[in-house]
């Protein structure tokens, strides 16, 4: 059999023998790649420039991460680990080719300075492709008529908001002046769904009685916080008509409040990450050499335990969630400026919330196909194709498709892998995963079509080859 292209001009790459996986089909193939997309894929193609072999192999669209925090402004002295170039890095090592960080809004500042602020960050340094939603801290008149709507037209069609944090939330009212805002304009609002007044009750009920170690984070954000809050927020967006996202959802409480809107017909979506699955309530009692160590995996909404485990991993088979995350928040744990503000362990209080992930996210959510807890198609609409549909990449991002970017990961399904910290790519000087062994690795990693990754090993591509991306309309299908 002859190829069309056989004939024709050598591709910069081919990649040989390639068992693809997409979120709808599988099929063998060979993938010939120009000018960093794919523009043919077929049996016995012409010869390439480069050639790589996939046999035994799995090829799959690299990971879009819809949520993650690098080198993002802090208060306090605090300081993130990672910038654009380690947390990218730590990225493409993991199988992700694509990242959408946070342009976040300080009140009483203009959210247009604050993306241009992050794109001073991000320029020079990211090496894979990137986006960015925005926070929105402080909708004042201006904000909600001029920068807002400017910015969305120009490629900022996600934004996120807070229902608690004091530097960050919004009142009932600001965030119905935000949605109104998104149905106007067609964007996409993320939700932190927390009662803040809850959590600072129960805090302060906490911090009186001196129950102060890390452990005690998670019994000052309780399930029914969030579960409050889910239900308010998906209240507001039935008010205003308008689509929301409820993000890392931690568990049994707050799925029930999205399966009953989806139940419903409502657009509401959601979002999970791998602290949910795979970290407990008892890991941030671990005390550690220091006795502090719980701290290491404190973030919130907390992680709970065994039992809401398995209502993500369910809700995950099952579609309540559109998209799998990282939320990656990288502070270092042996640090002034991280989880031991000042030097010294703290209150539960004033632990900076977050743990790294973005290298990890998608090796850990391999190993529940390996365990048969969701499918491939199931694995990269999750990781790749919704978030790159949700967040208006699509279908440049997110599929294997002719005309889509050679964004392509290549994984070993059978390699067995235990992680540890030291052989992690971020910045941060611990991971919350370390020790866990996991089935399944990214191998060989592609961004438009040059090689990041061969064997496991980081290539060094230059920084700041990643290019920024505005996005499209969301699209919710």
């Amino acid at each position: 059999m002859t190829n069309a292209f056989s004939g024709a001009q050598p591709f910069d790459l081919v990649i040989r023998n390639a068992d693809v996986v997409t979120a709808s089909d599988r099929f063998q193939t060979d993938i010939g790649v120009s000018d960093g997309v794919i523009v043919a894929l077929g049996r016995r193609l012409g010869p390439g420039k480069r050639e790589v072999d996939a046999t035994g192999l799995l090829a799959m669209p690299g990971g879009v991460d819809g949520h993650c925090h690098l080198d993002q402004p802090m208060p306090d002295g605090l300081r993130m680990a990672d910038d654009f170039f380690t947390g990218t890095r730590a990225a493409v090592c993991g199988g992700t080719t694509t990242v959408i960080p946070f342009a976040a809004q300080e009140k009483g500042g203009s959210l247009r300075a604050a993306v241009e602020d992050y794109h001073r960050r991000a320029n020079g340094r990211a090496v894979v492709d990137y986006g960015f939603h925005l926070i929105v801290a402080d909708p004042t008149e201006k904000v909600l008529r001029e920068e807002l709507p400017e910015l969305i037209q120009e490629g900022y069609t996600s934004f996120k908001i807070y229902m608690t944090y004091d530097d960050l939330k919004l009142s009932d009212r600001e965030i119905l002046e935000v949605l109104s805002v998104a149905r106007e304009h067609g964007a996409l609002v993320m939700v932190h769904a927390e009662n803040s007044d809850c959590i600072a009750w129960l805090t302060d009920k906490l911090v009186g009685q001196g129950r102060i170690a890390p452990k005690f984070h998670g019994l000052a954000r309780p399930a029914a916080v969030e579960r409050e809050a889910t239900h308010r927020a998906i209240t507001f967006a039935e008010l205003v008509d308008v689509p929301i996202l409820i993000v890392h959802v931690s568990g049994k409480d707050a799925i029930g409040q999205i399966r009953w809107a989806q139940g419903r017909g409502m657009p509401i979506l959601a979002e999970t990450c791998p602290q949910y699955l795979y970290l407990t309530a008892d890991d941030m009692g671990h005390p550690g050499d220091d006795g502090y160590a719980g701290a290491k995996c404190v973030c919130s909404p907390p992680p709970r335990d065994s039992d809401n485990q398995e209502a993500v991993w369910k809700a995950l088979k099952q579609g309540v969630f559109s998209v799998f995350s990282s939320d990656h928040a990288p502070f270092n744990y042996d640090d002034p400026q991280g989880k031991k503000p000042g030097g010294n362990a703290q209150s539960f209080e004033h632990i900076p919330n977050g743990i790294p992930g973005i290298e990890t996210r998608l090796p850990l959510l391999f190993d529940g196909v390996r365990q048969g807890r969701l499918s491939l198609h199931k694995f990269v609409e999750l990781t790749s194709y919704r978030p790159a549909r949700l967040y208006g990449l699509y279908p440049r991002k997110g599929t294997i498709a002719i005309g889509a970017d050679a964004d392509i990961v290549l994984w070993d399904p059978d390699a067995r892998v235990q992680i540890t910290n030291d052989a992690l790519h971020h910045a941060v000087d611990y991971t919350p995963y370390e020790g866990r062994e996991v089935t399944g690795w990214p191998v060989h990693c592609f961004s438009r079509g040059e090689q990041l990754v061969a064997n496991r090993q980081y290539l060094e591509p230059t920084p700041g080859r990643g290019q920024f991306l505005p996005a499209d309309a969301p699209s919710l299908v």
